[in-house]
């Protein structure tokens, strides 16, 4: 799954709006939509921004995988 489509997914499945998530993270909604749109990808603290609001770890953001 792409960046973006992962970001849109825990956006939704938190019931935020792309708008919300901005306010919530002091950045325009344009960004946020640039980056489920795969345009751009956000920097790491935003990341880490994202990660706290979605109430997951960055790696389960970014659907890294362990290494057994």
């Amino acid at each position: 799954m792409e960046f973006g489509k992962r970001f849109k997914n825990f956006r939704l499945s938190n019931n935020l709006t792309q708008t919300q998530v901005a306010k919530l993270i002091g950045i325009d909604q344009t960004n946020i939509s640039s980056w489920e749109n795969d345009k751009t990808r956000p920097e790491y603290e935003n990341l880490i921004k994202l990660a706290r609001i979605y109430d997951v770890t960055i790696d389960e953001l970014l659907g890294v995988e362990r290494l057994s």
